[in-house]
């Protein structure tokens, strides 16, 4: 997720937002370069604020998105079959073409369910005093939204769940932003 945020950047002549130790040419990186277990050098990633470049949403500014303006228990209804996909209406059968359920408050579509959506964060407890970056550390990255594979409840906007940052899923994928001028 990482590597495909700053590729999507410099595609797109913008400045990359993360850097890892050793990676110095995001471009020609191959995806058989990426590590499948914990790394220290991508492990300690640093993320440049400054950046205009894509990125992932860091935790809190997920469940803001996903919130869209509303107080809704799922992102846009209080009805989970109205904005997800999840284990009963999907049967375990994968991921849905997004945008075939109803939007949030902010036109934002599958921020509950279909399928979980890494952050930055590492994951942690959250409390009113933590960095609006999440914990400092840990050895899983947060995810968010729940998934097709999932009960109801994990697509819950509160619900959150997490992972090793090296993990590779049928069940997970990215929404990149980029942070507003």
């Amino acid at each position: 997720a990482i590597a495909y945020c700053n590729k999507l950047s410099l595609k797109e002549n913008l400045t990359p937002c993360y850097s890892v130790s050793g990676v110095t040419d995001w471009e020609s990186l191959a995806y058989s370069s990426i590590p499948t277990t914990s790394d220290d050098n991508w492990d300690a990633l640093t993320y440049n604020e400054e950046a205009d470049g894509y990125r992932l949403p860091t935790e809190a500014e997920w469940e803001w998105l996903a919130r869209g303006g509303e107080n809704y228990t799922y992102a846009g209804s209080n009805t989970v079959d109205d904005v997800a996909w999840y284990t009963t209406n999907t049967n375990d059968t994968g991921s849905r073409e997004v945008k075939t359920k109803q939007a949030n408050g902010y036109g934002l579509y599958d921020m509950s369910g279909n399928v979980y959506e890494w952050c930055y964060d590492w994951y942690g407890t959250v409390r009113s005093s933590t960095a609006d970056t999440g914990a400092s550390s840990s050895s899983d990255r947060v995810r968010r939204g729940g998934s097709w594979n999932r009960n109801d409840s994990r697509c819950a906007v509160s619900s959150r769940n997490f992972d090793y940052p090296y993990s590779h899923n049928i069940n997970c994928g990215v929404r990149v932003v980029r942070s507003a001028n």
